[in-house]
C-alpha cells in the first residue's frame, strides 16, 4: 500500500527549521536572509518533489545533509556566471567560448582601470573634460595613416552608426555579391534598414563590374560600400569591383566610400600560413573615406567596433546623437589600446597577444602538448578512452579566414564504455568545463587552442572519466 502523500512530505525539515542549522546560520553571518531563505526553499522544495514521486514510505530526511546541501548550493551561486572553460575545439576565435583571450599586458591594463579611477574624460594637462575617443585615436591612426578614429561596442554599430549619419535617408550602393549574413542574424540589408538608408543592389551574386555602380547613381545616392565577405568566398566565374575602382569613381561625383572589413586584421596573417587577409591600412592608403573593423577577432581585441577614415566624415559621426548608445567603456578602452601599443610597437605582437599565438602555434609545439597528455595517461587509461594523436585541422574563426584550415595536431577518443557524445557531455560539466569536437564518432581535442598551463586538468578530467 503506497503511502500517503501526507505521509511522505511529514518528515521534511521547514524552511526555518534549516534556516536553525549551525551551517545555515554561518551563512546568514556573510550573506543576506534573503538569498539564503531562497536557497533552503529551492533545496526544500526539489526534496518535496521527489518525494511526491517516490511510490514506497521513506526515512526522514536529515536536517545536517539539507544543511549541507544549501551551503554547497549556495556557494555555487556565489560563482561568476560566466566560466572558465578549456577550449579543444582548435577554434581559435571561437565565438561561444568568448572569442579572443587577453595576454598578460592587456590583463594588467584592465585591472588597473577597474581598481582605480582613471582619465577616461579628463584632460589631465588642462583639468577640462576630455574625450575617451582620444585614449585610443592616435595608436589607431598610427597603425592605419588614417586621418580620424572613434571606437562604439562591435562592428555592426560602427557599420550602422557610419550609414545613419552619411546615408540617413538616402541611398546606398552595394555589390548583390556582398550583402553578407554573418552569425546571430546580422544581415547587411537589415542593418542598412535600421540606419535609415535605401539599399541600392547592383550586379549580379559572382559578378560586378563597375559600370553596375556607375548606372545605379542618382541625386539620392549617399554611399558606395564595400563589404569583405570575411566568412565565406565565392569562386570560379566570379568578378568583384576593387576597391581603387570605387574610390575612383567615388570622387569623381563627390560621394565617400565606405569599406566594411568585418574581422579587421592589423597583422599580415599570411606570415602564420594562412592567405592574406584585407588591411585598414591598405584601405585608407587607397583611398577609402570610412572604414569599419572589429576589434575582437584578427586583431585579437576585446569586442569593439573601429571606425576610422577621414576627418571630416569621422567627426560627423561622432558627432551623431547615437554615438552615446553605442560608446564603449573604460574596460574595453583600456584593454584596446594595451593590444593597440603592442601591435604598435613591437616586432612580434604575437608573443602578446594570445589570438596571434595560436594561429601562429608549430604542428611540433602542438604536438608536444597533446603527446605530455597522452604519456601522462596510463595505458589502461588509454585503452579505456581509446586514445590516440592523430593529425587533424585547425580554424581560426569568428567568421574570419573562410575556407583555409591550419594543421594540428588531435588527441582522438573513442572510449570503450561510453559513446563520444557522453564522452563530451562529462567533459563539459566538468570543473572546469573542456569542450572539444565530435568527429567520425570520436572525441577530439585540439591543442592550437589549449593553453600549457590547462594540461594537468585535461590529465586529471581524463583520468577520472576513465576510472568510472
Amino acid at each position: 500500500m503506497s503511502p500517503k502523500p501526507s505521509e511522505k512530505l511529514s518528515r521534511i525539515p521547514s524552511v526555518d527549521t534549516v534556516k536553525r542549522t549551525a551551517k545555515v546560520s554561518e551563512l546568514l553571518q556573510e550573506l543576506s536572509d534573503e538569498f539564503v531563505t531562497d536557497v533552503v526553499r529551492e533545496v526544500v522544495g526539489e526534496i518535496r518533489v521527489a518525494r511526491k514521486k517516490a511510490n514506497r514510505a521513506l526515512p526522514s530526511v536529515d536536517v545536517s545533509e539539507i544543511a549541507d546541501r544549501v551551503a554547497d548550493r549556495a556557494h555555487t551561486r556565489l560563482l561568476s556566471p560566466l566560466r572558465r572553460v578549456i577550449n579543444g575545439t582548435g577554434v581559435v576565435i571561437h565565438t561561444n567560448l568568448g572569442r579572443s583571450i587577453m595576454g598578460p599586458r592587456i590583463i594588467a591594463a584592465l585591472t588597473e582601470a577597474a581598481r582605480h579611477y582613471c582619465s577616461l574624460e579628463i584632460d589631465l594637462a588642462t583639468g577640462e573634460r576630455g574625450q575617451r575617443d582620444s585614449l585610443v585615436e592616435p595608436l589607431i591612426c598610427a597603425l592605419t595613416g588614417a586621418e580620424a578614429a572613434t571606437v562604439v561596442n562591435n562592428n555592426a554599430a560602427a557599420v550602422m552608426l557610419s550609414l545613419d549619419t552619411l546615408a540617413k535617408g538616402g541611398e546606398v550602393i552595394v555589390s548583390r555579391g556582398e550583402l553578407i549574413e554573418i552569425g546571430g542574424s546580422f544581415r547587411m540589408p537589415d542593418v542598412m534598414e535600421k540606419s535609415g538608408a535605401r539599399l541600392v543592389e547592383v550586379g549580379t551574386t559572382n559578378r560586378t563590374y563597375i559600370s553596375d555602380y556607375e548606372r545605379a547613381l542618382s541625386p539620392q545616392t549617399s554611399v558606395l560600400l564595400k563589404v569583405h565577405p570575411s566568412n565565406f568566398h565565392i569562386v570560379g566565374f566570379s568578378k568583384q569591383v576593387e576597391l581603387s575602382e570605387l574610390v575612383e569613381l567615388g570622387r569623381k561625383r563627390g560621394i565617400p566610400v565606405m569599406e566594411d572589413l568585418g574581422s579587421g586584421c592589423l597583422v599580415d596573417v599570411s606570415k602564420f600560413g594562412l592567405k592574406r587577409e584585407p588591411m585598414p591600412q591598405a584601405s585608407i592608403q587607397a583611398g577609402a573615406d570610412v572604414v569599419v573593423f572589429s576589434g575582437d577577432k584578427l586583431m585579437g581585441g576585446p569586442q569593439a567596433g573601429i571606425v576610422l577614415g577621414k576627418r571630416e566624415y569621422v567627426r560627423a559621426i561622432r558627432r551623431n546623437p547615437l554615438k552615446r548608445a553605442f560608446r564603449v567603456d573604460k574596460l574595453t578602452l583600456s584593454a584596446l589600446g594595451a593590444v593597440l601599443q603592442i601591435l604598435y610597437s613591437s616586432r612580434a605582437p604575437e608573443r602578446e597577444i594570445p589570438t596571434l599565438a595560436m594561429m601562429a602555434r608549430s604542428t611540433d609545439e602542438i604536438l608536444q602538448m597533446a603527446e605530455t597528455v597522452f604519456e601522462e595517461l596510463s595505458s589502461k587509461t588509454r585503452k579505456a578512452l581509446g586514445a590516440a594523436i592523430l593529425d587533424g585541422e585547425s580554424q581560426v574563426g569568428g567568421g574570419s579566414c573562410p575556407d583555409q584550415a591550419l594543421p594540428t595536431k588531435l588527441l582522438v577518443m573513442r572510449p570503450k564504455k561510453i559513446s563520444a557524445d557522453k564522452l563530451a557531455g562529462r567533459l563539459r560539466c566538468g570543473a572546469p568545463p573542456i569542450v572539444g569536437i565530435i568527429r567520425n564518432d570520436s572525441f577530439c581535442l585540439d591543442f592550437r587552442t589549449v593553453q600549457k598551463d590547462e594540461l594537468p586538468e585535461i590529465i586529471s578530467a581524463l583520468r577520472s572519466i576513465a576510472s568510472l
